[in-house]
């Protein structure tokens, strides 16, 4: 379920404090349940997920069509760029004490984001392009009761023009594709970890 801006940015997550310069671009959320501890396992689950096992076959197609064009353009050859509006070419400099070191020896697996910061409810990864900075935020959010459901958020900062007419291009994609394939991508591996440790 997309959820609007305000669902991520009443929760309080550290991110807001670390870049408060990043748009949300999208916030969801995640077909996963669990109790207060079960944080580790969601990340567990979205490292192990991969484009191209989306159950959607024009998601993998899109997916594979963006790759292709980030190797014709070199879109994705160098990785550190300055952030838009900063010198620095990632996050981590921001990051207060507290949270430095947190990813350490931690593995982001398939997806194309490296780790930034993790504490027991949320994480957050950053890509960079010459499309766009990006960050990936996932958090463990209480609902109450003892149920706690994950949710995903993405910001970004567009580099320039560009980068702001590749984000609107994308837009009905992400929307209409790729988020609903993702969703459904998440619940099976989801559905699967927990029957791997009802089973063990």
């Amino acid at each position: 379920m997309r959820l609007p801006r305000s669902a991520h940015e009443e929760q309080g997550w550290r991110i807001s404090e670390i870049a408060p310069d990043f748009e949300v671009e999208d916030v969801w959320a995640l077909p996963v349940h669990g109790g207060p501890d079960d944080f580790p396992k969601l990340l567990e689950v979205m490292t192990h997920l991969s484009s191209g096992d989306s159950p959607s076959r024009v998601s993998r197609a899109l997916f594979g069509i963006r790759y292709k064009l980030g190797e014709w353009f070199g879109w994705d050859e160098d990785d550190k760029l300055p952030i838009p509006g900063d010198n620095a070419t990632s996050l981590v400099s921001r990051l207060p004490a507290d949270l430095r070191g947190t990813t350490d020896g931690f593995d982001s697996g398939s997806l194309p984001f490296d780790p930034l910061y993790r504490t027991d409810r949320e994480s957050a990864a950053e890509i960079s392009n010459k499309t766009v900075h990006a960050m990936m935020h996932l958090g463990w959010v209480d609902k109450g009761h003892g149920d706690n459901q994950g949710q995903m958020a993405v910001l970004v900062k567009p580099r320039g023009r560009f980068g702001k007419v590749y984000m609107d291009l994308i837009k009905p994609f992400r929307y209409l594709i790729v988020y609903p394939a993702l969703m459904r991508q998440i619940e099976r591996a989801w559905d699967k970890r927990n029957l791997q440790d009802s089973s063990s």
